[in-house]
C-alpha cells in the first residue's frame, strides 16, 4: 500500500508540472497546496513565506523561483476564478517540501522528490561541469560521492547503525532500492565485476549521480526524521532508493542495472591522469643549467 502511495505521488507532482515557452519547468502554488494536502491555501502561505526566506538566506535571487502570478481555480459547474498565486521553480517547490509538515507522506515523498529533480538540475545546469568529458565527470562524482558517504556513515552510526557489518547490510538495502533488489553482490554479478572490483569505481557519470542522490537523501532523511535503530534505519535507505528509482522512472530513464559499465575502472583513471599530470609538469619545469653562475 505504501509503495502505491508513494508512486501515486510522484506521479502527481508530474502531473501538475507545467511548461513554459522556454521549457522550463514550473508549478503553481495553489496546484501545489491541494496536492500537499492543504485544506486552505491561506494555510499554504505561511509554508511559502518560510520557503521565500530560505531562498534569499541561500544566496538565490527570489524572481528566478517564486514569481507572482494569478492561477484559474474552479468554483463549481466549469467555472473558474482567477486568483492570486506563485509559480514556482522546481527548487522553490524543494524548500517548500523542506518547511512542510513531514508527518504527512505526501510532504516526505515531496522531499526526496524534489530534491532529486532539484540536485539533477543543479548537475544538468552546472556549465563547468557540462564541458566536463565523460572521464572528467566520473571522477568528479565518485570525489563527491565519497565526501557524501562519510557523512552518510557519520549520521548512520548516530541513529544505531555501528559496526562494519552493520554498514555494510546498511548499504545494501540502499542499493536493493534503488537497482530493484539488487544488493552489491548482484550489481557485480549484473555488471560482470570481479569480487575485487568497487561497484562504484565502475560506474558512468549518469549511474554515479543516481547513487550520489541515493546517499544525500538518505544522510538527510535520516538527520531530518530523527531515526533510531538499526531496522529503521536500513528501511530509510531502501525507500530512499527506492524513490530514486521511480523518479528515474518517471523521467523514462535507464535503470542504473541497466547503464553500461566503463572500460576504464576508476582506479585504473585516477592513476593515468595523476601520470599524465606529472608528465605534463615535468614538460614545464625550466631546465636545470649546468656549471656555477658567473
Amino acid at each position: 500500500m505504501s509503495e502505491e502511495i508513494e508512486n501515486q505521488h510522484h506521479q502527481t507532482f508530474e502531473g501538475i508540472k507545467h511548461t513554459d515557452s522556454s521549457g522550463a519547468e514550473f508549478w503553481m502554488a495553489r496546484q501545489l497546496s491541494k496536492i500537499l494536502d492543504y485544506a486552505e491555501f491561506r494555510n499554504f502561505l505561511p509554508v511559502i513565506e518560510k520557503a521565500k526566506k530560505a531562498c534569499a538566506n541561500s544566496g538565490q535571487p527570489l524572481e528566478n523561483h517564486f514569481v507572482e502570478m494569478h492561477e484559474m481555480v474552479p468554483i463549481g459547474s466549469g467555472a473558474g476564478r482567477e486568483m492570486s498565486s506563485y509559480g514556482l521553480s522546481r527548487y522553490a517547490c524543494y524548500l517548500i517540501v523542506q518547511n512542510g509538515d513531514p508527518t504527512k507522506p505526501v510532504i516526505a515523498n515531496g522531499q526526496t522528490y524534489f530534491a532529486i529533480q532539484t540536485r539533477r538540475q543543479e548537475l544538468a545546469d552546472d556549465t563547468e561541469f557540462k564541458d566536463l568529458k565523460e572521464s572528467e565527470q566520473r571522477l568528479f562524482l565518485r570525489n563527491e560521492l565519497k565526501q557524501h558517504n562519510k557523512q552518510l556513515v557519520e549520521t548512520a552510526q548516530q541513529a544505531g547503525v555501528e559496526t562494519n557489518l552493520d554498514f555494510a547490510i546498511f548499504q545494501n538495502h540502499g542499493y536493493k532500492g534503488l537497482y530493484g533488489g539488487l544488493d552489491a553482490k548482484g550489481i557485480k554479478a549484473r555488471k560482470g565485476l570481479k569480487k575485487s572490483q568497487h561497484i562504484l569505481d565502475n560506474m558512468g557519470s549518469t549511474e554515479l549521480a543516481a547513487n550520489l542522490f541515493r546517499a544525500t537523501q538518505a544522510e538527510e532523511k535520516l538527520r531530518r526524521d530523527k531515526v533510531e535503530g538499526k531496522v529503521a534505519a536500513n528501511r530509510t535507505h531502501y525507500e530512499v532508493g527506492k524513490k530514486v528509482r521511480e523518479t528515474i522512472r518517471d523521467l523514462d530513464g535507464t535503470m542504473p542495472e541497466d547503464l553500461p559499465t566503463p572500460e576504464e575502472d576508476l582506479k585504473k583513471l585516477e592513476r593515468r591522469v595523476k601520470s599524465e599530470e606529472k608528465q605534463l609538469l615535468k614538460g614545464n619545469e625550466l631546465p636545470k643549467q649546468k656549471g656555477k653562475q658567473g
